[in-house]
């Protein structure tokens, strides 16, 4: 009788990649990284268990948005009182804040659940090219 594989959390032999967003687009990223952060790359893969690797994401400055997506994409923010509802353009967005348009992008493709809320704090994204993470010494990803 066969018995059924259940794979064990990774926990410290978890990996770490690193990607230049520069010159990629930001939906097709934004897939690659979230397949990463789930470990759906993994041949054990299990959608109940986290067995994601951690992401760092370099150059979020340079990520592109196809179309007119700068002018006619919308992100809006909540204060919670009456009236705090803004509005902002992805341009706006990417100018100001460039690492939240990735880590938007990515939420958007994770499931909503407590797992995926752990996985995001595996995500680390950086203006620039300069991250503190050398010590892990991150693979660079293939996408």
């Amino acid at each position: 009788m066969q018995k059924t594989f259940v794979p064990k959390n990774p926990g410290v032999n978890r990996k770490w990649f690193l990607v230049d967003a520069k010159g990629k687009a930001l939906g097709r990223l934004a897939v690659n990284i979230a397949n990463t952060l789930r470990g759906k790359d993994r041949p054990t893969f299990d959608p109940a268990i986290d067995q994601g690797d951690f992401v760092i994401v370099i150059n979020a400055e340079k990520v592109l948005l196809t179309g007119r997506k700068l002018e006619q994409k919308d992100y809006q923010r909540y204060s919670g009182y009456r009236g705090g509802l803004k509005h902002f353009t992805a341009a706006t967005m990417l100018e100001r804040h460039p690492d939240r348009v990735i880590l938007e992008a990515v939420w958007g493709m994770l499931p909503k659940n407590k797992i995926a809320r752990k996985m995001m704090t595996r995500i680390k994204v950086y203006r620039g090219e300069e991250h503190p993470h050398a010590a892990q010494a991150p693979i660079p990803a293939a996408y």
